[in-house]
């Protein structure tokens, strides 16, 4: 969405209720302002959309004891971890980055901090797995990348702009990938047998969830 400046007259007084009101937002005065005109006329910001989908994600994952919210890095970014039942009790950093203006909604980063050559080895196997599975699930799977203990895929951006339903996507999406990697460490050794588990997994996943 496009910017300019304007110049407006506001009494001292308006001006630092919204000083106050954006300090407890934690934004700018401009970015309150624009937020508070945009709620009079019924328009809704790329701010307000992201800021939507992150709360009813917040709200899923608090009632779940499967992923853990970490700090906030900023507005456009949600990070989760998880803890693998594996050696050490690695975990794992889930982080999604929304975009305000793009084609794409947003990117989902996953990674595994260890120094273990072996956890790096299963971890790493269980990535590819997983592209494999999503080019066999998807008719058109989204972008993604692997690096050493490291995965990141595009978030498409879906027609659906309600922003609960796309929290509740994206919680629905992370918690997918995470049973699935739990399960992909439970069967190390087996990985011809957790493929098929995992690939039905993620075909039930499918029926109930289209958006991402």
């Amino acid at each position: 969405m496009q910017k300019n400046v304007y110049s407006i007259v506001l009494s001292s007084d308006v001006i630092a209720a919204i000083d106050r009101l954006a300090y407890s937002n934690g934004t700018s005065r401009s970015n309150m302002i624009n937020q508070i005109l945009a709620e009079y006329v019924s328009y809704t910001t790329p701010e307000k959309r992201l800021g939507d989908i992150f709360k009813r994600a917040v709200e899923l994952i608090e009632d779940t004891e499967q992923l853990q919210l970490m700090l906030r890095p900023s507005d456009t970014m949600l990070s989760l971890k998880s803890a693998l039942r594996y050696k050490y009790n690695p975990t794992v950093r889930y982080s999604v980055e929304l975009y305000k203006n793009s084609e794409a909604l947003g990117e989902l980063r996953v990674s595994l901090r260890t120094q273990s050559s072996g956890l790096i080895y299963y971890i790493d196997s269980f990535f590819r797995l997983w592209q494999r599975t999503e080019e066999r699930q998807l008719e058109n799977s989204p972008s993604s990348e692997r690096a050493e203990g490291r995965y990141s895929r595009l978030l498409k951006c879906p027609e659906c702009k309600d922003g609960d339903l796309l929290g509740e996507a994206i919680v629905s999406y992370v918690g997918l990938m995470d049973r699935c990697m739990k399960l992909f460490f439970a069967c190390v050794g087996q990985e011809t047998s957790v493929e098929d588990k995992i690939d039905k997994l993620y075909a039930e996943y499918k029926k109930s969830n289209t958006l991402l």
